[in-house]
């Protein structure tokens, strides 16, 4: 039995690698049944033992593009510096978009709780955690992850929709030092700004011994408004 669950699974493997080759390089259109099947040495009736129709083929091909960047980035080591991590990070995630026009188009029109989305979306938030913990943020962690988030979409989607000649190659650049101006202290002195003061407390609330869990998360609630 476990045999056959693990050619089930290599099988199910090897369709899903063949589509989001595809997608990746031709685009949706691409993906059809008949070629995914031709190309991964199945009959087409065979790939509906998996996916009950193209939508589902594609749905699983741009989970598995998008898996892949995200166990890269999820790999990268972080470095002693949270906002250089940040912009690293930015630039990786405005890259992989650009380079991927097809898996992010499709990406937009997915909701955000699938794995591979939910699992980006949770080391963006634990690297704003370290920013706030080094007390450079000056909103709340969660708006922090929200505007840094959105803004990245933004970005994509506006260098992939303008027309060749009117692309601002410095687009990205500046648009990450928006968000920064936003969200983040002067290095110089970030203990000064009291917002930063009250990000970084907020992070100390789980590990504070005197406090219940109903008391910590009053206080949270104080400290957000």
């Amino acid at each position: 039995m476990a045999q056959i669950q693990q050619r089930r699974d290599l099988t199910r493997e090897r369709i899903v690698t063949t589509a989001a080759r595809l997608l990746t390089e031709q685009g949706p259109a691409a993906v059809t049944t008949r070629r995914v099947a031709q190309e991964a040495g199945l009959q087409p009736p065979a790939l509906y033992r998996f996916f009950p129709d193209k939508d589902a083929l594609l749905d699983a091909a741009v989970e598995h593009v998008f898996a892949e960047h995200v166990a890269r980035k999820r790999a990268t080591a972080p470095t002693g510096d949270p906002v250089a991590d940040l912009r690293a990070g930015w630039d990786t995630q405005i890259g992989f978009g650009l380079d991927h026009p097809h898996v992010f188009s499709l990406l937009l029109a997915r909701p955000r709780d699938t794995p591979a989305q939910a699992e980006g979306l949770r080391m963006l938030a634990e690297l704003v955690h370290r920013i706030a913990v080094a007390g450079r943020l000056k909103v709340s962690e969660e708006r922090a992850v929200n505007l840094i988030h959105a803004a990245g979409i933004g970005t994509v989607h506006t260098l992939l929709t303008l027309p060749p000649d009117q692309k601002d190659p410095r687009l990205a650049d500046a648009a990450f030092d928006a968000v920064a101006r936003a969200i983040l202290t002067d290095d110089t002195a970030p203990a000064e700004d009291p917002a930063a003061v009250i990000a970084a407390f907020r992070t100390l609330l789980p590990s504070l011994p005197t406090l219940t869990r109903a008391e910590a998360a009053l206080l949270d609630e104080w400290l957000r408004r």
